[in-house]
């Protein structure tokens, strides 16, 4: 089967939804599958084998962002808008917090999900026309619903490709725009997203979320969990002495990591686990640092800067050793993610978790035995829930031991290739 996979990349932090689509279109090839994966916006940034190598950067983030504001730049010949697809360009622009935070972004957002009628069509004809280069694709993947503004003009070049959509957080952004643009937005999704063959969501509860926002058949949403390659993420031989709770994901507040940092601050105000300590990992941008600074900040006013360890944007290498040196592992987000890949790669390695009651977390903990789950938002029934798993050493044990188990078998790249490929099939 020949697969197109279209992804947007960050260009400065490695995300989720990047390194899941990279594991997929890796998959697929591995299963015999001619799958390209070609990276949108910004460049690609991902911690193992970049998929995108030697694909060109489409709908070029800076000629979206120019093609938004000025008419001029809607009409400028190809020669001028190269310049402002230089990888080098395209990677400082990734750093302006400002070109992707979704409360910027209401018209421009509602302009390219209006695909061959928007600002940005001169870009969207040039994608179609750049994946018919090579031969019609039996299916072309979009990384999410944000990107179903391309699939007419992709059906209008190509003819009758199949067009599927992975469904992966898009409500969190589209609910941070400003209205009007907010129901707009959703309103334009839900009509491009009916028009889709499928719709792959990473879970059953975010199947069930996105069914009922984008107003969509259930018969077309197959659910497919996301997978990880799973080599390397050994178990530690021992357990860690001092204790330890960590940390994996972007160092932003809707990942939780303040409400683990009042948590830890807790159980040492009491005592409760004797030598605890806790490692913050994962991406931060520029954007990220005054939230983390006032962080830090609350922890030296409470005596407990020692005790605590950050190692912003890892190397695939470090993130491996990073989790074996873990006791128990939390990111307890603010909101209901559509999955969480860092869960599945600390029980990967062996290390049990404390999440949430919401999301897609009650799903996989239960669908792993690999973790228990408190209440959201909580610092207190968190504390409570580390505390338990900390001085229960052989809970913990069982609990990383089944989760590992589970992830070597049910959510490896081969199992999520596998089941998207009995979607497009």
């Amino acid at each position: 089967m020949k697969i197109v996979q279209l992804t947007p990349g960050t260009g400065s932090f490695h995300c989720g939804a990047c390194i899941r689509d990279n594991a997929l279109v890796t998959g697929l090839r591995e299963l015999g599958h001619d799958a390209t994966l070609i990276p949108l916006y910004l460049p690609f940034l991902v911690d193992e084998e970049d998929a995108t190598r030697g694909q060109p950067i489409m709908l070029g983030g800076i000629n979206m962002y120019l093609q938004q504001i000025s008419r001029i730049f809607r009409h400028t010949p190809r020669w001028i808008d190269r310049i402002f697809d230089a990888r080098g360009l395209l990677g400082l622009a990734a750093k302006k917090a400002a070109m992707t935070t979704p409360e910027s972004l209401g018209e421009m957002t509602l302009s390219t999900l209006r695909g061959e009628s928007g600002n940005q069509r001169k870009e969207v004809r040039r994608l179609a026309k750049w994946i018919g280069q090579g031969g019609r694709p039996d299916v072309v993947c979009l990384s999410n619903a944000l990107l179903a503004g391309v699939a007419r003009q992709i059906r209008k070049e190509l003819g009758e490709v199949r067009i599927v959509a992975t469904l992966q957080g898009e409500d969190g952004f589209l609910d941070g725009l400003p209205e009007p643009h907010r129901s707009q937005a959703w309103q334009i999704v839900g009509e491009r997203c009916r028009e889709l063959d499928a719709l792959i969501p990473l879970s059953r509860f975010y199947a069930g979320v996105m069914t009922r926002r984008l107003g969509v058949d259930p018969a077309r949403v197959h659910p497919v969990y996301a997978g990880i390659n799973t080599a390397g993420y050994e178990p530690a031989t021992g357990p860690p002495d001092p204790k330890v709770m960590g940390f994996l994901a972007r160092m932003i507040p809707e990942k939780g990591l303040h409400t683990l940092v009042e948590a830890f601050l807790a159980m040492k105000a009491d005592d409760a686990v004797p030598g605890v300590r806790l490692h913050v990992a994962g991406s931060m941008t520029p954007a990220d640092q005054a939230f983390t600074d006032d962080l830090k900040r609350k922890i030296e006013a409470a005596g407990h800067t020692a005790n605590v360890r950050w190692r912003p944007n890892l190397s695939h290498e470090e993130k491996l050793a990073f989790l074996r040196g873990l006791t128990v592992f939390s990111v307890p987000a603010t909101s209901g993610e559509a999955f969480g890949l860092y869960v599945i790669e600390a029980m990967a390695a062996g290390v049990p978790v404390v999440q949430p009651r919401h999301g897609a977390f009650p799903e996989i903990v239960a669908d792993t035995s690999g973790g228990v789950i408190c209440h959201p938002d909580d610092p207190l029934d968190l504390a409570r829930a580390l505390t338990d798993l900390l001085l229960d050493p052989d809970r913990a044990r069982g609990l990383g031991a089944a989760g590992r188990a589970a992830v070597l078998d049910r959510f490896t790249v081969r199992r999520m290739a596998e089941g998207v490929l009995e979607v497009l099939s």
